[in-house]
């Protein structure tokens, strides 16, 4: 896939979400297989105003493959300034407009996100911004609209299409659905009939077999994964291989799980500083459990994972896996 004149290689791209896509996971995610990699959404508003914390997530490592950072918020003004900022400082190679995010702080208090699916013109207004201050390619992520009464997805990717957008990524639900039931891909094949423009399939991606479901049912360029990324990074590498052979990759042994976490957590200490790392470590360490074929061990080990405080605990963490049901039975009566 091209978006422009950007190679992606590989089949499966790490989707934005916020409070996980920071450039530790993005690495990680790019060793392992991902495509592309998104970032957190950043705040055009906190760009505008040099906000140090929104300045420091339009960072990007050398480590990453290509990174598409996804901007939000609602004017065409501030875009228009974000897209210069972004282009000037930072190395990402692609600029994302978030157009699907449902969070009521997003979507309702600030009215943007998933909350510019309810007016096209806009879009094509914030879309034309953005392209025409920027020196990257220009993407769009987005929803099938804001409930099922205002399904606008087709008219808003052809506007995004025809004010210069590069590629679009659908989520197959609507703002009202949140992340409950099914997603719709049957909106993603529409628009894949409709599009010259690369389209990126998301929504219920959560392994090997979903993904090619999507590829078959939508004719999508590539698949986006969000939630079926945490704590299984390796699922990039899984999609492409079952996509290439028709064969399911083994699952990573024991000991490569450890590396990844261990990997993970040095990565946020050299990002973030080793206390943000143990804070942050907490949930990802948990999702990294939670991947493992399930032991009774498990449930102690993600209780133990909210007490991180170094890389001591990661390592004692691990090796509590291998207990024997003796060994399993003294250390849960010492919790």
């Amino acid at each position: 896939m091209f978006i422009k004149n950007i190679e992606i290689k590989g089949k499966a791209i790490l989707g934005p979400m916020a409070g996980v896509c920071d450039a530790a996971f993005r690495v990680i995610c790019s060793e392992l297989g991902a495509g592309m990699v998104y970032t957190e959404m950043v705040s055009i508003e906190g760009l505008k105003h040099k906000n140090l914390r929104t300045a420091s997530m339009t960072y990007v490592d050398k480590n990453e493959s290509i990174t598409s950072l996804q901007i939000f918020g609602e004017s065409k003004e501030s875009f228009a300034e974000a897209a210069k900022h972004v282009s000037e400082y930072s190395d990402c190679q692609i600029i994302d407009i978030n157009m699907g995010c449902p969070a009521p702080k997003v979507a309702i208090k600030s009215k943007s996100g998933s909350s510019l699916m309810k007016d096209v013109n806009k879009i094509g207004e914030i879309v034309k911004a953005t392209v025409e201050n920027s020196t990257k390619p220009v993407t769009v992520k987005m929803r099938l609209g804001w409930d099922s009464k205002t399904l606008t997805i087709l008219e808003a990717a052809k506007i995004a299409q025809d004010n210069g957008a590069a590629a679009i990524a659908i989520h197959g639900r609507t703002r009202e659905e949140m992340y409950r039931g099914n997603a719709d891909w049957s909106w993603i094949k529409k628009a894949k009939d409709l599009l010259i423009i690369p389209v990126i399939g998301n929504g219920d991606i959560v392994d090997e077999k979903t993904a090619k479901d999507m590829f078959d049912q939508t004719g999508c360029d590539a698949v986006m994964i969000s939630r079926g990324a945490q704590g299984n990074p390796w699922i990039f590498k899984q999609i492409d291989y079952f996509m290439e052979t028709g064969k399911i990759m083994e699952k990573p042994t024991f000991e490569e799980w450890s590396r990844v976490v261990k990997r993970h957590y040095e990565l946020v200490v050299k990002f973030k500083g080793e206390n943000l790392a143990n804070k942050e470590m907490r949930k990802q360490f948990v999702w990294y459990i939670g991947t493992l074929p399930k032991r009774e061990i498990c449930k102690f080990m993600k209780e133990e994972a909210s007490k991180i405080n170094g890389i001591k605990d990661i390592i004692r963490i691990i090796d509590m896996y291998n207990l024997n049901e003796q060994e399993v039975k003294y250390v849960t009566e010492k919790i």
